[in-house]
């Protein structure tokens, strides 16, 4: 009996290749008997393509309808079968039906002879019953696409063939577990007993879940190397014109569950419908391991899709137990071994990683130990511990913003997030982001938290000499312009000066610019530069929330310049945000949005500075120490201008040439970056938005000036590299110059021109003691100020630490009850009065009154108050202390009040929750997954760029 054959063509919008497809149809050497078109709601010329073909039938369907429903609707409308079609159970291998079904969909060209071949293997093999052609790349007749399917040990769907060069190396194989719905040949009798494709499974494995239960129900399945068929896209690309990585990733992972559940065997189902979720969160994990960010969430959609039953398990398993007659022992032979697995994987992610890095002959990318890279950091070393020497044997440093951590990592973690801040009178509030860049940095020498802050003193140097000299590397091709820019970043003035200052948070930025930097170059090619990105930026904004605004500026440049890295490079931005978002919500609360750029750590007063100290690399007073040293040689008020004006005019010159000398356009980003830190710089210095002492508080713009110095920097260095021959002198210049400039900031710790100086708590040791029992005791500290006032705080404990410092109270514009009680009861206390202070003093938990050392212009009111405290019999002298004068109040004992700490609340639990998750992903996706490449060894340049090393990023 001679075969029947009824193609069922499937279109959906697909007149781009339909012209192709029909005439393929058309030109077979055995036609089909019979050809039915279903046009699945096409809004192209698909409809009229099919009527001037004459199908013998031409159905139309909804455009929702999935390929495999098509194939139902054309069945239903199709000649009668020849005879009844098999009941439950399926019909035993070799019956004598001659009725055959060929799939083909728009995007299915057929070669001539590819329905003859396929009728060819099934006509010699009554046993088969499904027949696969061997589908080409449209674009690329001769490459295979997908040349049958199987399944990995855990039901992953897996292409036994696909992406090859076709040269016949494939064409022994028969015998398949699946083969794919473009092309098929398939029993029409065995269709109907197997109900089609399952409804579960709208594109993705529908063709592999059909061909097991075909295998199941006593069926063979082969493919059939003569038969070709051009294909355009997968199934997944039946109904959507383009199907993005993660659209297909979560098609994929949906079906690869749904068709776990509907084999999985009932003593077992439950077990694996319990694992859905979980796995679907270690999943996701792993996704962002493997740096594939953007599948996270469909781990989770499929995870749910298939738990909550959206894919007809129920039905799927109903229908498989009705048509199976066979063990999965059967098709265990046909499934892919784990170890091909994982050497196909392997083979796919060598491709994806290009081999080689180019390094271009005669131009060697510099070295860090031949080139001088090494030498610079040690020697930046050694001149970060003769500028540290004074400060060496401490165990803590104070001055500026500056005091020491507190006692144990437990008590820094404790302050971050949100809860009770341990400040004056105290409140609850959100910690300052920098209390998590403090946490981080007392955990490193968790026996004494506050060796890190002197670590920091130590090695800001090599470490800043370090950054500067591989992000330099990245901008020239001469070996020995990376070591200058390492000397010229490590003795940058605005480091120098921050250190001196105590401003740690400024100091800190100085150390992160050149890596994040460096990391931001890299983030539009790979996930773990992006993520490197995103922790630095976050540590840059809390250190130091004033460079937040231009650090944004640089963001949104990558952004628009690489918009092919959108998914790469939008988040970045992400964790900066979740350590600021509490702190934003309740100064915008306030009313007081400014606030949020007030530095962190202790607020120390300052005057405006002006726009040319500033442009004079000047954050403070004191032109890096030359005004007192010029002063000392009695040389006139403008000499330390004139003389700090030459020392920088080297790198000035060579910063603006660089713009006007052949490959000025790499010049330009760094001079961009000089002018945004030149412009925070001058902004910031006139930004008041904290008071200390009753006197305002202006931003401080060191860590403006270190963007604006690192974009010198660059800027010379690209100039540099440009210049030929007199470009050594000149560097030798700029580097003699700018040492020059810093040599009074190196010794300032020397001669006490620093602010910055060993010390601790400012409270006497006998308070200190009494606060280990009772550590809610408060002790009232009165500074005199000059004009005859007074500041008064109140320190709880053993005294205020760093890491309890608070921009929300440095911010405040209101006072609260508590600090006006405390204000009129310091007032009544400096002059005699009969205010009865003994229930305030209850009342605020004070048991000790310390009156500091006054200065040579306080003494007035330091006298007036210690005569007034001195005559109050409610308080008992204990005498001169370190700290100054201290008096003691005979505090009642009672309960110590319970303080919400930061998992004391809801609130404070989600908080640090919402920034773990954040940070934890981030991590994450920091972790690097793929080897460095080789190097190969070409002669020129490569694409135009200019000759030197040019290492191509970790695609990870």
């Amino acid at each position: 009996m001679q075969a029947r054959v009824t193609a069922i063509l499937v279109v959906h919008s697909g007149a781009a290749y339909l012209e192709r497809t029909i005439a393929g149809i058309a030109r077979q050497t055995r036609l089909p008997d019979d050809v039915i078109a279903v046009d699945a709601g096409s809004t192209d010329d698909s409809a009229e393509l099919l009527a001037e073909f004459g199908p013998t039938q031409l159905v139309s369907v909804g455009s929702k309808t999935t390929f495999g429903s098509a194939i139902a609707r054309a069945i239903h409308v199709a000649a009668p079968a020849a005879f009844a079609p098999a009941g439950p159970g399926a019909p035993p291998a070799g019956a004598t039906d001659d009725e055959w079904l060929w799939l083909l969909a728009h995007d299915n060209a057929p070669e001539p002879k590819a329905l003859a071949q396929l009728l060819a293997a099934v006509e010699i093999a009554p046993s088969v019953a499904i027949a696969g052609p061997k589908l080409m790349r449209w674009e690329q007749p001769d490459v295979i696409a997908e040349f049958g399917e199987t399944m990995t040990r855990f039901g992953a769907s897996f292409a036994l063939v696909e992406g090859e060069l076709d040269q016949a190396q494939h064409d022994v194989q028969d015998d398949v577990l699946g083969v794919a719905a473009g092309g098929m040949l398939v029993r029409r009798s065995l269709w109907t007993a197997l109900g089609g494709f399952d409804p579960g499974l709208p594109s993705i494995d529908a063709a592999l879940d059909f061909s097991v239960r075909a295998r199941l129900a006593g069926y063979r399945v082969v493919v059939v190397p003569g038969a070709r068929v051009a294909s355009a896209g997968g199934p997944e690309t039946f109904v959507r014109a383009s199907v993005s990585e993660m659209r297909r990733a979560r098609i994929a992972r949906t079906a690869q569950l749904h068709r776990r559940l509907v084999y999985a065997p009932a003593a077992s189902l439950v077990f694996h419908w319990l694992s859905l979720v979980p796995l679907g969160v270690l999943r996701a994990i792993g996704q962002v391991l493997a740096k594939r960010p953007g599948l996270v969430g469909g781990e989770f959609a499929a995870a749910f899709a298939v738990a909550f039953g959206t894919t007809g398990i129920g039905r799927a398993r109903r229908n498989l137990a009705r048509s199976r007659t066979l063990g999965w022992a059967a098709i265990a032979s046909l499934r892919i071994p784990g170890r091909a697995v994982r050497e196909r994987r392997a083979q796919a992610r060598e491709e994806a990683v290009s081999s080689t890095a180019v390094v271009v002959q005669g131009a060697p990318r510099a070295g860090f130990v031949a080139h001088g890279g090494l030498w610079v950091v040690v020697l930046a070393a050694v001149v970060g511990i003769v500028f540290s020497g004074p400060v060496l044997g401490a165990s803590s440093l104070v001055g500026g913003t500056l005091l020491p951590l507190s006692d144990t990592v437990g008590q820094l973690w404790s302050h971050v997030g949100y809860g009770w801040r341990e400040i004056g009178v105290g409140f609850v509030g959100a910690s300052d982001p920098f209390a998590y860049v403090l946490a981080v940095l007392g955990s490193i020498t968790f026996w004494q938290p506050s060796l890190g802050i002197l670590g920091v003193y130590l090695l800001a140097l090599p470490l800043a000499a370090l950054g500067a000299w591989l992000l330099a590397r990245r901008l020239t091709t001469r070996v020995w312009l990376p070591a200058l820019a390492a000397a010229l970043y490590a003795l940058a003035p605005p480091l120098l000066g921050s250190l001196a200052a105590g401003h740690l948070g400024a100091s800190i930025v100085h150390l992160v610019l050149p890596w994040l930097v460096l990391a931001g170059l890299s983030a539009p090619r790979s996930w773990s530069a992006s993520a490197g990105s995103a922790l630095l930026l976050a540590v840059a904004a809390a250190s130091a929330p004033s460079v937040a605004p231009a650090l944004l500026v640089c963001w949104l440049a990558l952004l628009l310049s690489r918009p092919k890295s959108l998914h790469r490079l939008i988040w970045i931005p992400l964790p900066a945000a979740a350590l600021f978002l509490p702190l934003v919500v309740q100064q915008l609360a306030r009313g007081n949005p400014m606030a949020l750029l007030a530095d962190p750590g202790v607020p120390t007063g300052g005057a405006e500075t002006s726009g040319l100290r500033l442009a004079l690399l000047s954050p403070g007073a004191g032109l890096h120490g030359w005004s007192s040293v010029l002063h000392s040689l009695s040389l006139p008020g403008t000499a330390p201008v004139v003389l700090v004006a030459v020392l920088l005019a080297p790198i000035g010159a060579l910063a603006l040439l660089a713009l006007f000398v052949p490959g000025a356009r790499r010049a330009a980003p760094s001079m961009i970056l000089a002018l945004l830190g030149f412009a925070t710089a001058v902004i910031g210095s006139h930004i008041s938005v904290a008071t200390a002492g009753g006197a305002a508080v202006v931003i401080w713009p060191g860590a403006a000036l270190s963007l604006y110095w690192l974009g010198l920097i660059g800027s010379v260095v690209t100039g540099l590299d440009s210049l030929g021959r007199v470009s050594v002198p000149l560097g030798v210049l700029a580097g003699v110059a700018s040492t020059l400039l810093v040599v009074p900031l190196l010794g300032s710790l020397y001669a006490a021109t620093a602010t910055v100086h060993p010390g601790s708590r400012i409270l006497p040791a006998v308070v200190t003691a009494q606060a280990n029992g009772r550590p809610d005791v408060g002790t009232l500290v009165l500074t005199p100020l000059a004009g005859g006032a007074l500041a008064a705080v109140v320190e709880r404990g053993s005294g205020t630490t760093l890491d309890d410092q608070s921009t929300l109270a440095a911010t405040s514009t209101r006072l609260a009850a508590d600090q006006k009680r405390v204000a009129t009861l310091s007032g009544n206390l400096a002059s005699r009065s009969g205010f009865d202070a003994a229930s305030s003093l209850g009342e605020l938990s004070i048991g000790f009154v310390l009156l500091a050392r006054p200065e040579d212009n306080q003494q007035a009111v330091h006298r007036r108050t210690a005569e007034a405290l001195d005559g109050n019999s409610l308080f008992a002298s204990v005498g001169n202390t370190a700290n100054g004068l201290l008096w003691r109040y005979a505090l009642p004992d009672g309960a110590v009040p319970q303080r919400p700490g930061n998992t004391s609340t809801q609130l404070g639990v989600g908080i640090l929750v919402g920034q773990g998750i954040v940070f934890g992903l981030t991590l994450l996706l920091g972790i690097p997954t793929v080897r460095r490449r080789r190097r190969q060894n070409v002669s020129g340049s490569v694409l135009g760029e200019p000759a030197g090393t040019f290492d191509e990023e970790d695609h990870d």
